[in-house]
């Protein structure tokens, strides 16, 4: 099989990389540590002396300059990776005026050049800054959840007698698992707590789900709260306000109706359950969670989210992922089946995050993946967005692009969208609204995948075919938006 430029997989070997500042350097030496042949211009001649010195095959030029599309002719694969945007774009035009047949990957600064070195022709536009801004996002929140495991630490420590976990009236599964989970908490850290509650628990899957799994409750009106020291207020924001002098800990994810004075909040409207956000402090603090309790928290998360189809964000799959292989499932076939894979839920979260949204048509990016049916699950899931007709998911596995789409728009047929976008380099199957397609990576390309490069082939292939999908679909890449833009937890 060949590329559109007719060139085939054996052949994408040679390299020219237009433009060697940072980002140009770090390109350069992971193509020669895999053995590739490597041609670097760059107009800085002290810059180019220093390449040289290292060993690499480099030369001065101007990348503007009109010229150097001989001197690149040669080459299967061309980057064009200066910090000048004008630079790069005269550098693709040049090429593609001169029916350069070069798999051309180009760098941008923001979307407007994104936009603009596509329709020079770039095959690939990457944006640095872009990808620096995800990287710093999740340090910040990883950094973050370790600020806030250790401040909730911190004030469980601080109780010299018990701890009273209050949780709302006539409590649900997500209520109650939270309860269970911080109970959890300050068992390990040799803290006694009891779960509180008032009302009835009159679902008859809330009464299962409490028998089934041992989790005690204790009523209200059965106790003295003068027995305690520490209170927490867990998933109660939709409740009664609580009649107590001190609320300490308030951990939901809903904004509170009342306000409290508490030595430690955590409140997340961004997530979708509150046993969500007790996961994410059991992973940070390292607990070896219990049957019971691992499994009250994935029935918690889907209970709250209707089985991951009501509001889903990508933090409640990948806490649903993590508790999975630690749950009952016998217990939980028992109350209701669950529906998904670890792997599913992994794939769906990621889709969900990286989700683009063009008019009522999804494309999203799930990363890497193992289990390539989890692409065709996780595309059927996300037609359940509000607005959305058409989803496509895309992912890496075996040197490949799997991808996967679905529609319920009658005036499109899914599977000539596939065929159109992509068939020339892959094998499309599929029909009017189920339909997926496999492109050797190679070939999309032009860069053989190795452990070292697969972040850097991820990015590079990202928004290529995101491009080519919304162009197939007949989407105007002016309209619509990106996930950011549209409603933020999926629904």
């Amino acid at each position: 099989m060949s590329t559109a430029s007719g060139l085939s997989m054996a052949s994408l070997s040679t390299y020219a990389i237009l433009g060697c500042g940072s980002v140009g350097h770090a390109v350069a030496e992971g193509l020669v540590a895999e053995g590739k042949d490597v041609l670097i211009l760059d107009k800085d001649e002290s810059r180019v002396e220093a390449l040289r010195d290292q060993d690499l095959n480099a030369q001065t030029a101007d990348i503007v300059d009109e010229s150097l599309v001989e001197t690149v002719a040669d080459r299967d694969v061309v980057l064009i990776l200066s910090s000048d945007v004008e630079a790069n774009a005269a550098a693709v035009e040049n090429l593609r005026k001169e029916d350069a047949e070069q798999f051309i990957i180009a760098r941008a600064e923001d979307p407007v050049s994104v936009d603009e070195l596509s329709d020079l022709g770039a095959d690939v536009v990457i944006n640095p800054s872009a990808v620096i801004a995800d990287s710093a996002l999740r340090a910040l929140e990883t950094g973050e959840l370790e600020y806030k495991a250790s401040q909730l630490s911190d004030v469980i420590d601080a109780t010299s007698g018990r701890l009273a976990i209050l949780i709302h009236r006539s409590p649900d599964p997500d209520s109650i698992a939270s309860a269970a989970a911080l109970q959890a908490i300050a068992a390990n850290r040799d803290v006694e707590a009891d779960i509180l509650y008032e009302g009835e628990i009159g679902h008859q899957e809330n009464r299962a789900f409490v028998n089934l799994l041992g989790i005690e409750l204790v009523s209200r009106a059965d106790i003295d709260l003068d027995e305690y020291d520490t209170f927490a207020s867990v998933d109660t924001a939709k409740g009664t306000e609580m009649d107590l002098e001190q609320v300490d800990i308030v951990i939901d994810h809903y904004e509170p109706e009342f306000e409290y004075d508490a030595a430690f909040t955590d409140v997340r409207p961004n997530v979708s359950s509150t046993s969500t956000i007790l996961t994410k402090y059991i992973q940070e603090l390292g607990l070896s969670l219990s049957e019971e309790v691992a499994t009250a928290l994935l029935y918690g998360i889907r209970a709250e989210t209707l089985d991951f189809k009501r509001d889903t964000t990508p933090a409640d799959l990948t806490a649903a992922a993590y508790l999975y292989p630690f749950a009952d499932h016998d217990t939980l076939e028992q109350v209701e089946s669950p529906s998904m894979s670890p792997e599913t839920l992994d794939v769906l979260a990621e889709a969900i995050r990286n989700r683009e949204v063009k008019g009522s048509h999804l494309v999203s990016n799930a990363g890497f993946i193992r289990d390539r049916d989890a692409l065709s699950q996780a595309a059927q899931h996300l037609l359940n967005l509000e607005g959305i007709t058409t989803t496509a998911v895309f992912a890496l596995a075996d040197d490949t692009i799997y991808l996967a789409a679905r529609s319920k728009d009658i005036r499109m047929n899914i599977g000539k969208v596939l065929e159109d976008a992509f068939g020339e380099m892959g094998e499309t199957a599929g029909h009017s609204t189920d339909a997926s397609v496999e492109i050797p990576l190679g070939i999309f390309t032009g860069i053989e995948a190795s452990d070292d490069n697969r972040e850097t082939l991820l990015t590079l292939t990202e928004q290529a075919v995101r491009t080519k999908l919304f162009e197939a679909m007949g989407v105007d890449g002016s309209s619509g938006g990106s996930a950011s833009s549209e409603s933020s937890n999926g629904s």
